[in-house]
């Protein structure tokens, strides 16, 4: 693997930690700050937030300056922005901090994507893609666990220093490990901004925030799960998100080889589909203690896979704005880890219980498996109206060499 690969690597481990180890962290800083656990809980808000806005904006203001440049200053925003949030002195500085660590996460996906792809060899592109967001599945199976042992025996501002300590290993790998890429000197403001004109670009973001929705409807409330109706003790949910960390790694490499093997779109078609399966057999085992884990491991694989296949499918329909799309899609997945977390606790609200939120998740999934199909349907019906043009222009093209040498075929 080229070491290139293993600093985009980098990046997504520390972003992986930054953005799950607060739920771990939660307790401590409540107590710390002296704030009500809810309160504790914006500052997820407000990190996801910093995606959303951050995604688009950054790469549209940084997308005539060559790549390996712009993961730099990505990079190094964030490990300044993760720096102020340990040393936050309040609750109101902490959110801010949140939201501005929040601001690169989007952007160095997106950058990151396209930079893989270039890298890779032919027909590899997505398993490239895959080995980034690779850092993602490792922050879950070693990163947060870290992160949280450290604030719950030390303090929370330690885990912030060790987010900033990849941070600089992430800025010194990228420095000495990633080629230096030409600039793209013709991605102006409206050739990016052309990626939102297309009914393509909407039906896939929507397809992301509402199909990966599904997920978050399930994570968001795996320890209540396992805990309230498997039957775990809270003490073993480090080793319960371990093993679906796990298989979150297994299936992120899955899903890039898949993606490689068919289409984009189809992949994610087909991984929607059967994120549907995987979560209606959570509701209904999840009662079972081996069972669940099982579920657990498989549920996290399934999710994960699509990490690639989505890149890939924004990345090929967004000629010319490559790295807006592809950041566009982390700011749509943290749409919907909102939507999913938000839809997921309705039927708590209304007295269901914790195995209802598998219900909504299998419901969003399969919302997202349509709007695949339907796009797969578009594509398909463009690619032939490209070819029946082709085979209009051919014979004439034949018929008139001087036609011929403009056009050729």
């Amino acid at each position: 693997m080229k070491k290139s690969l293993y600093a985009l690597m980098l990046g997504g481990l520390g972003i992986g930690i930054t953005e799950f180890v607060m739920m771990g962290l939660l307790p401590d800083i409540a107590s710390d700050l002296r704030i009500t656990i809810p309160e504790a809980g914006h500052l997820i808000s407000s990190y996801a937030l910093g995606v959303v806005i951050g995604a688009p904006l950054l790469v549209i203001l940084s997308g005539k300056y060559p790549p390996k440049n712009i993961l730099l200053f990505l990079m190094l925003l964030f490990t300044i922005f993760n720096g102020l949030s340990a040393f936050a002195p309040s609750y109101t500085s902490l959110l801010i901090s949140r939201l501005l660590a929040g601001l690169p996460h989007g952007a160095f996906f997106g950058v990151g994507s396209v930079v893989a792809s270039r890298l890779a060899p032919k027909g590899k592109e997505a398993q490239a893609i895959s080995i980034m967001f690779a850092g993602l599945t490792l922050a879950n199976i070693a990163g947060v666990p870290l992160g949280t042992y450290i604030g719950h025996h030390y303090s929370w501002r330690l885990s912030f220093a060790v987010i900033v300590l990849v941070g600089l290993i992430t800025l010194v790998a990228i420095r000495y490990w990633m080629p230096a890429l030409p600039a793209n000197k013709t991605n102006s403001l409206k050739t990016q901004m052309n990626f939102f004109q297309r009914r393509e670009s909407w039906l896939m973001i929507l397809m992301i925030a509402i199909g990966t929705g599904g997920l978050f409807s399930w994570y968001s409330y795996i320890a209540p799960l396992m805990t309230e109706v498997s039957g775990f003790s809270a003490n073993s949910m480090t080793y319960i998100l371990i093993l679906a960390g796990t298989g979150m790694l297994v299936g992120n490499i899955v899903g890039g080889k898949l993606a490689d093997k068919i289409s984009p779109a189809k992949a994610s078609f087909v991984l929607l589909l059967t994120m549907v399966t995987s979560l209606l057999i959570v509701h209904f085992v999840s009662y079972n203690q081996v069972l669940s884990l099982i579920m657990t491991f498989v549920t996290g694989a399934v999710a994960f896979a699509l990490s690639a296949p989505i890149q890939m499918l924004m990345i090929n329909n967004a000629k010319g704005s490559e790295m807006l799309a592809a950041a566009t899609s982390q700011a749509a997945f943290n749409i919907g880890n909102a939507l999913g977390a938000f839809l997921g606790g309705l039927p708590l609200v209304f007295g269901f219980g914790y195995t209802s939120t598998q219900l909504v998740g299998a419901s969003m999934a399969l919302i997202g498996a349509l709007i695949a199909w339907v796009l797969i349907g578009m594509f398909r019906n463009r690619k032939s109206a490209i070819q029946n043009t082709a085979d209009k222009i051919t014979p004439l093209q034949a018929s008139s060499p001087a036609k011929t040498e403009i056009c050729p075929t």
